[in-house]
């Protein structure tokens, strides 16, 4: 039978499957990996939710409300987390303690029809983890407005995103978000501003952007439809996002082949695997590879505190 209904649309995926394959086997890391996902798809029934497939590493899901939908993310956050605090006491490799769930929710009118799920919200929901980080969850503006006034201040604005295959972009919010106090400084020490950054300058080949903190987040990848497009093979189409909140802007790794940052000359560097830093001074990012690579993407980045500083108007 089909039926259409305005439904909450959840799209789960493990990351870092991949490693466990390399390090366990394929027989060990298939057993771990699908319970794993077993794992989190009982908290889908468990807040009123119904599985509608799982897709080997990751899980669909629909539920009648935003906050069911949500309170169902929270606890596959929670039990992946159990999981892995598990493994790490009992000495599991490391594939098993690297592993991170990215979380899209969108909300919208779905055509149910032969136990599967389509239209505009569960493409959305799909093409969010895109654009997700470690652990993160992302939600639309639609998802957010059916949610208590309590839930809604536990979310960010990421604003208006270009989301691969479709037209008109889409207003996402991230669940979180660290104070300035609490992102990482680093692996070179603690970061010490004496100007607030209000802008970062961007450059690679003969393009050259400036993007203030109410331009972002801005999308470095190969797609068209990035905000500021590579066009390198080794590239992803969504690569890494930059944020700024609280004064801060802050570079996260949405890629397979990973995200290389080099501040100023030196020759350490920070390398980021879905993961995130902060950016402060100026200095390199590798996209797919590394900035000591001469043939590597690299964007040249410097962060900037002048008031005249004009900034990019898309």
């Amino acid at each position: 039978m089909t039926r259409i209904a305005e439904r909450t649309v959840l799209f789960a995926d493990l990351r870092g499957s991949t490693a466990l394959f390399e390090t366990l086997g394929n027989a060990e890391a298939t057993s771990v990996v699908t319970h794993t996902i077993n794992s989190l798809a009982r908290a889908v029934p468990a807040c009123g939710g119904e599985v509608i497939k799982t897709l080997g590493d990751g899980l669909m899901a629909v539920f009648k409300t935003p906050a069911d939908g949500l309170a169902s993310a929270q606890q596959m956050h929670e039990a992946l987390e159990l999981l892995v605090t598990r493994g790490r006491e009992r000495g599991a490799s490391t594939g098993l303690r690297n592993l991170k769930l990215q979380v899209g929710l969108a909300r919208g009118e779905v055509v149910e029809m032969g136990g599967d799920c389509f239209g505009d919200a569960v493409n959305v929901a799909a093409r969010l983890l895109d654009h997700a980080g470690d652990n993160e969850t992302l939600i639309t503006a639609e998802v957010l407005a059916g949610l208590g006034d309590d839930l809604k201040r536990r979310f960010r604005s990421l604003d208006w995103m270009q989301l691969r295959g479709r037209a008109e972009p889409v207003h996402v919010h991230v669940m979180g978000g660290r104070r300035p106090m609490d992102l990482a400084p680093t692996q070179f020490g603690a970061v010490t501003h004496t100007l607030e950054p209000e802008a970062v300058r961007l450059r690679w080949l003969d393009t050259n952007e400036v993007y203030d903190g109410g331009h972002m987040p801005v999308v470095l990848g190969r797609s068209p439809q990035a905000h500021f497009r590579v066009d390198d093979s080794r590239v992803s189409r969504s690569h890494a996002r930059l944020d700024w909140h609280g004064g801060v802007f802050q570079l996260t790794d949405l890629s397979y082949n990973g995200t290389y940052v080099r501040f100023g000359n030196a020759e350490e560097m920070v390398s980021l695997r879905r993961g995130s830093c902060t950016l402060h001074g100026s200095g390199s990012i590798g996209l797919g590879g590394s900035p000591s690579d001469p043939t590597a993407p690299c964007v040249r980045f410097e962060l900037l505190s002048f008031v005249d500083t004009v900034p990019h108007v898309s």
